[in-house]
């Protein structure tokens, strides 16, 4: 279900900022805006993050082979990383460039503000829906689990969305201070102002982008599961007939829907190899069915060494 939404998350954010990368443009262009040119950018770089993070749910998809044992579920995180990368590149760097060259003096100023209105209006329209939709996924996914709607976002390991969501959290708040910078040079005479709202959606994405590349860099090179589902895991092993405890517990995300499980397990002494092997298999049929990403289990059989003492 999670991937499900997702894509539909990602594809709504999609359509939406390519219709608004193109109005923003004309509109920034007429009005002499650095602000609207820098949303435009903004817009732009969000077009092309969706779709690698669209890229990233198909490729992602692709059963494991010979080479990929553990599939592909990996990939979703690189192709995050990229688009973090272009939102730094493509959004960040133009938006505070245009808006340095604005507060110096170095642009030209149009007068069709009112059309900027409008198309900040139906930014305003087309981000809100898109937001919504990603709130809408988050809430869901909340209610699926115990978390409320700040921890499950921070502690998901869906990337994907979080992009997604994040990228439409920004876009609303550079329309905000999109329509600021407009509404201060209309009052002041000032292209100092729509320079700085420039700058400051600048500043905002290249936060956004250094929040998401540090979650998809810490997801790509090997993240735990979530502390609860590391609890929920070792009580399923303890809990199996014939295992007296559990030395060691590692897991690792292989995607937002896998988890590898490998622990170091003590068996009780009284039970054949056989036995072992079969309550091995009855632990990873539970593991699967109480924690469903959980896809890879290994089990390392374990004796607890008794210490004795001479005297």
């Amino acid at each position: 279900m999670s991937k499900s939404e997702t894509t539909k998350t990602v594809l709504v954010a999609g359509a939406a900022n390519l219709i608004l990368a193109i109005t923003k443009l004309f509109a920034g262009l007429l009005a002499g805006s650095s602000a609207m040119l820098a949303e435009s950018a903004h817009s732009v770089a969000d077009t092309l993050n969706q779709g690698f993070l669209y890229t990233s749910l198909r490729r992602s998809e692709r059963p494991p082979d010979r080479r990929h044992p553990f599939g592909y579920g990996n990939e979703r995180y690189v192709w995050s990383l990229l688009a973090a990368f272009g939102i730094f590149v493509a959004g960040a760097g133009f938006s505070i460039f245009e808006g340095v060259l604005t507060m110096t003096g170095h642009s030209g100023g149009g007068t069709t503000v009112w059309l900027a209105y409008a198309v900040l209006g139906l930014g305003a329209v087309l981000e809100g829906t898109s937001w919504i939709r990603a709130f809408y996924q988050a809430k869901k996914e909340t209610r699926e689990s115990d978390r409320d709607l700040v921890e499950h976002v921070r502690k998901s390991p869906d990337v994907t969305f979080k992009t997604a969501l994040f990228e439409d959290t920004a876009a609303m708040i550079g329309l905000a201070l999109a329509a600021g910078g407009l509404a201060m040079r209309q009052v002041t005479g000032s292209e100092f102002w729509d320079g700085l709202a420039s700058v400051l959606i600048g500043v905002l994405l290249v936060v956004l982008a250094f929040s998401i590349g540090r979650e998809s860099m810490g997801l790509l090179i090997g993240q735990a599961a979530d502390p609860a589902e590391q609890r929920r895991i070792r009580a399923e092993i303890c809990s199996a007939p014939g295992v007296t405890g559990v030395d060691e517990l590692l897991t690792m995300h292989f995607g937002p829907e896998q988890i590898l499980v490998a622990a170091k397990v003590h068996f009780s002494d009284d039970i054949s190899a056989d036995e072992a092997e079969d309550v091995a298999g009855e632990i990873d049929r539970r593991l699967r069915e109480s924690v469903p990403t959980v896809r890879h289990v290994f089990l390392d059989p374990t004796q607890r060494v008794i210490k004795t003492s001479a005297g």
